[in-house]
């Protein structure tokens, strides 16, 4: 299947040492959910809706909600935002945008609309 997003083994590995402490029984493969994770953010898409090579929309949603309670995410992302072994800066874009799905139905220009002073047919 084409069109999926997996991270590699290096950047998992850069990730891991923010990924809270395995307790009792061991996670799920953590580089499939992550990047199941990436792919239904980055795509805009339903839980629901995310392929099942990702594993579960379960597993996938839980772990999405534990770990930005617990601040996973949040020091992936400054930790990502760190200057660069060469002194480079990293820049980080989160802009987003998703349309509703009726905009998408839409004519051009909007609704149509009858003028101003124009008699319905009765």
């Amino acid at each position: 299947m084409t069109g999926q997003f997996w991270l590699t083994d290096e950047q998992v590995e850069r990730f891991r040492p923010h990924f809270p402490k395995p307790r009792g029984k061991p996670r799920v493969d953590d580089r499939r959910v992550l990047s199941g994770i990436i792919h239904v953010q980055r795509n805009g898409l339903r839980w629901q809706d995310a392929p099942a090579i990702y594993g579960p929309h379960k597993t996938l949603y839980n772990r999405f909600v534990r770990w930005s309670r617990l601040g996973v995410f949040a020091r992936i992302f400054r930790a990502l935002a760190q200057p660069g072994r060469e002194g480079d800066t990293l820049m980080i874009d989160s802009t987003h945008l998703k349309v509703h799905r009726t905009a998408a139905s839409l004519r051009k220009g909007g609704f149509a609309r009858a003028p101003l002073g124009a008699r319905r047919a009765a």
